[in-house]
């Protein structure tokens, strides 16, 4: 299975999970506040139909070569947005299900050669068409989580972990860092899994396992059972302090230096 093949398998599980937890949810529970300040969940699902419908956009861009833009403005995506969140929830899950039926369906019928051709989302840098799959993936699980219905971050694929925790790092805005190091060290499968990025900014180490690190560096958790060293430590010495919070996180709409052509696997 070549790296297209693994990531859509991956989208359509990942959006049969969220559809799945938007169907068990009433009209009360989709105008409740989601966990994102100032969305409803209402909200939150009408902005995962409208992104679908933004990257069928930037799909017709690759397969054409004519600049289609993401979204025609912030303004817009903003109002479409505000449109859909009142909703009640059948016809959101419909919404939900349609737009990301329309998503499929403009992957599946891009030719070989346009997974290669150069687009761009609201944010710099442009990036090949692949790695649309990679940000779809990107909207569905962070937002599942975010919708507060159940679906959590332990419920992350260990791919999708993976994937999301090395974009985190090569995007990693040094000139805002808190930290000095990021350390992953878990075991996996019986085997001790160690990874280090170093050269991040001034401050202390911060340790733990990706999964835990994925959701602290995005926002979506305080970082519970991370570990905070201070730089050069060996052993098991006191915490080097309280866990800082974490920079902005993912600036960019990709990762740089992606291959123009589709990788066989991706990190």
């Amino acid at each position: 299975m070549d790296v297209l093949d693994a990531l859509q398998s991956e989208l359509a599980a990942s959006t049969d999970r969220l559809l799945a937890t938007v169907a068990g949810l009433s009209d009360a529970d989709l105008a409740a506040p989601s966990r994102l300040p100032g969305w409803t969940r209402g909200h939150l699902v009408t902005h995962v139909a409208r992104n679908a419908d933004s990257l069928v956009n930037l799909t017709e861009w690759a397969r054409t070569g004519v600049e289609t833009p993401q979204y025609a403005s912030v303004e817009s995506r903003d109002a479409a947005i505000a449109a859909g969140a009142a909703r009640p929830v059948k016809q959101q899950l419909a919404d939900l299900e349609e737009s990301a039926a329309r998503l499929a369906a403009a992957f599946r019928g891009l030719p070989p050669q346009a997974w290669s051709a150069m687009v761009g989302g609201m944010r710099p840098p442009p990036h090949p068409a692949w790695y649309l799959l990679v940000r779809r993936l990107r909207e569905t699980e962070f937002h599942h989580v975010d919708l507060g219905a159940g679906y959590d971050c332990s419920a992350w694929p260990d791919a999708f972990v993976r994937r999301e925790l090395h974009d985190t790092m090569v995007c990693w805005p040094r000139e805002l860092s808190p930290v000095s190091e990021i350390v992953v060290e878990e075991v996996k499968d019986d085997h001790k899994h160690r990874q280090v990025w170093r050269g991040l900014g001034s401050g202390p180490v911060v340790q733990g396992d990706a999964r835990t690190l994925l959701a602290w560096l995005s926002g979506r958790s305080a970082g519970a059972g991370l570990r905070v060293m201070r730089e050069g430590a060996t052993g098991n010495e006191p915490a080097a302090g309280p866990l800082p919070a974490p920079p902005p996180w993912l600036t960019m709409t990709a990762a740089p230096g992606l291959p123009a052509t589709p990788p066989e696997d991706y990190p």
